[in-house]
């Protein structure tokens, strides 16, 4: 099995800025083939239902949620199949838990799962 592990969150200011990575361990034949999912953050305020940030493909092709736009970026070490979202600009009502998650998409893993989540990091901005 795959477990993805995320880190770099914690409690910032306003305007402050704060990396999240995410980095995949456990099988390495499952974690090789995870070159070729979708991998993308995700966030859960409190009462608020998971919402997509951004999500970045094995081609590098980018979406981007409105509310993030021109503030986060999201990049990925395709040899390492690890995560990366840089927050700039952060405000209050991005608190948030934020959850990395690996998505097969159209291609077949085989023995390995179809979609990993990582156990999230939380995300506190002070006003």
């Amino acid at each position: 099995q795959v477990q993805l592990v995320e880190s770099g969150g914690g409690l910032v200011q306003a305007g402050g800025s704060l990396r999240l990575s995410c980095a995949p361990s456990g099988d390495t034949i499952c974690i090789a083939g995870m070159e070729w999912y979708v991998m993308g953050w995700y966030r859960q305020a409190p009462g608020k239902e998971r919402e997509l940030v951004a999500d970045i493909t094995a081609g590098g092709t980018i979406k981007y949620a409105d509310f993030v736009k021109g503030r986060f970026t999201i990049t990925r070490d395709s040899a390492k199949n690890t995560l990366y979202l840089q927050m700039h600009s952060l405000k209050p009502e991005d608190t948030a838990v934020y959850y990395c998650q690996a998505g097969a998409g159209g291609y077949d893993p085989g023995l390995c799962e179809n979609e990993y989540w990582g156990q999230g990091a939380q995300v506190t901005v002070s006003s």
